[in-house]
């Protein structure tokens, strides 16, 4: 990945004072800030930036469409492309519905811009990282291959799965683990870089999500098993191999 493509960020905010903060922020830390002030300008913006950007952060509440019809969107066009939604309702209900949609992260406004920059270093570090060593750069199961250099997910049709770079690391961390129950602290923690407040219900919204692109019945799981009142584990058999 070339510098300019994992460093450039194109924002959507109708706050013009925010959006200005926010790029002055960031460029700071060798950020290139592209800026959108509604879905418009951010779907021009879009197209225009399309092959250099590495991530997109979306204000949910925008004067000519909303954050979730652009999540769809981007998400449509560019199926592995990080996002981060801003929401200003207290309300979980729209962070679930964006989680839902493919967002890879939210935060909620007002925010820190330290926060931002920690969840966009984590988002960037995460898709950046090698397997370095003799580690295998497969995993395989129930007829899936995992490839942590690519970070691709091919089924067993040989078609390539459709993840988010969050659905790509908790599958990832769960293959790794397979067998092991994985407390949900932990799982959000090492693939969000944060702790799990006690009404969060986010990671359960991505691995329901992660369920649905493997085929996992969410009744009946036959990869993916949740551990109640602890966690999940994969439950299937994983064999590493560099072939």
């Amino acid at each position: 990945m070339n510098l300019a493509r994992k460093r450039t960020i194109l924002a959507v905010d109708d706050d013009q004072k925010t959006r200005q903060l926010l790029k002055l922020y960031l460029e700071k830390h060798q950020y290139v800030v592209q800026l959108a002030a509604d879905g418009a300008s951010f779907r021009s913006g879009f197209e225009r930036y399309r092959d250099e950007l590495s991530l997109v952060i979306l204000d949910v509440m925008l004067p000519d469409t909303d954050g979730f019809a652009l999540c769809q969107m981007v998400r449509q066009r560019a199926p592995t492309l990080p996002i981060i939604m801003l929401t200003a309702s207290a309300d979980d209900t729209e962070r679930i519905v964006g989680l839902e949609l493919g967002a890879d992260d939210y935060i909620g406004k007002p925010y820190n811009p330290r926060e931002l920059l920690a969840r966009i270093k984590a988002i960037h570090r995460r898709a950046g990282q090698a397997e370095g060593g003799a580690a295998a750069r497969y995993l395989r199961f129930a007829g899936f291959r995992l490839d942590r250099l690519e970070r691709t997910v091919t089924g067993p049709d040989g078609q390539a799965l459709a993840l988010t770079a969050m659905d790509f690391d908790l599958l990832r961390l769960l293959a790794e683990h397979a067998g092991e129950v994985m407390e949900r602290a932990r799982l959000m923690e090492q693939t969000r870089g944060r702790d799990l407040g006690p009404a969060d219900r986010s990671l359960d919204v991505q691995v329901s999500r992660l369920r649905q692109r493997l085929g996992d019945d969410g009744k009946q799981p036959a990869l993916i098993k949740t551990v109640r009142s602890s966690g999940y584990v994969f439950s299937v058999e994983v064999l590493a191999s560099h072939d």
